[in-house]
């Protein structure tokens, strides 16, 4: 089984990181009443966040002292306008934007970012993070040698015996794009969680490779064979997964379900200990 993190991660690694997921994989299998466990040789870790560490910095560790003047024109603006408006319709705390002034002004970009800050969503997240949060996405879809790299090293982690992948928020994007990059893969089993995949514009039409078009909505080439059993898992309240249903970007054929995380509605633990979880990833294990 090969498991894929989201964004904020840059200062882990993949020892860490397997930590935290192996007990919360395991409670979800508890959750779904499989008798059999994972074991730490059944778990491998895919970690690509150390491409957006920043290097030769004894002391920057961690992240960039960003601020509102740093989210960029374009795509950052756009994604933050999108997170905000979501955070709204989930948040009664939260004060809808104007969306047609974000984009045009510094004090609009301010606003949005101190109303993330704000909402539960957000709670207890720096300013500047979210910011490298944007960056990260924005490097991920725009810079042609990270992609390359951080797809690499996922597609490095599929062996002949993988038959899982599960994958959180960026993750999802970095994991479907090795596989479809891994024609004949054994995958049987994708698993995403809080995933940004569907957000048309954004994320959809920014895939590699390029969703179809074949006279209606752009539709995402499959990532696997006709056996792939794909499972996304979405919270209400995730911001990050602004398209909770993935069908209409990638086929009926993909299982939706909203799952409830409480405040922690992005959290990778809080989806992995979800029953529905433990069902799909014990269904591709099986």
């Amino acid at each position: 089984m090969v498991a894929v993190h989201g964004i904020g991660k840059q200062t882990l690694g993949e020892e860490t990181l397997r930590k935290e997921w192996l007990p919360a994989l395991n409670d979800g299998l508890a959750r779904a009443d499989v008798v059999d466990r994972l074991s730490d040789p059944d778990l491998q870790m895919a970690f690509y966040g150390s491409l957006f560490r920043p290097q030769g910095q004894f002391l920057a560790v961690g992240d960039l002292p960003y601020t509102a003047a740093d989210v960029a024109e374009g795509l950052e603006q756009e994604l933050l306008l999108a997170w905000w408006t979501a955070a709204a319709a989930s948040d009664p705390a939260v004060v809808p934007p104007d969306a047609d002034t974000l984009v045009s002004t510094p004090r609009s970009v301010q606003a949005g970012l101190l109303a993330l800050s704000g909402s539960r969503f957000f709670a207890g997240v720096a300013l500047r993070a979210i910011v490298f949060a944007l960056k990260q996405v924005h490097g991920y879809l725009t810079d042609p040698d990270l992609r390359a790299q951080a797809t690499a090293r996922v597609a490095d982690q599929i062996r002949e015996d993988t038959r899982v992948v599960v994958a959180h928020s960026l993750g999802s994007v970095v994991a479907y794009e090795a596989l479809c990059a891994r024609p004949g893969h054994g995958v049987g089993a994708l698993v995403t969680i809080g995933s940004p995949l569907g957000i048309p514009n954004l994320i959809l039409h920014r895939l590699q490779p390029p969703p179809l078009m074949l006279g209606g909505p752009p539709r995402g080439v499959w990532p696997g064979d006709a056996e792939l059993v794909w499972t996304n898992l979405a919270d209400a309240g995730d911001v990050v997964a602004l398209v909770k249903d993935l069908r209409s970007a990638f086929g009926e054929q993909v299982r939706c379900a909203i799952v409830h995380n409480g405040a922690r509605a992005h959290d990778a633990s809080a989806y992995l200990t979800d029953p529905l979880c433990g069902r799909a990833v014990a269904d591709g294990l099986a």
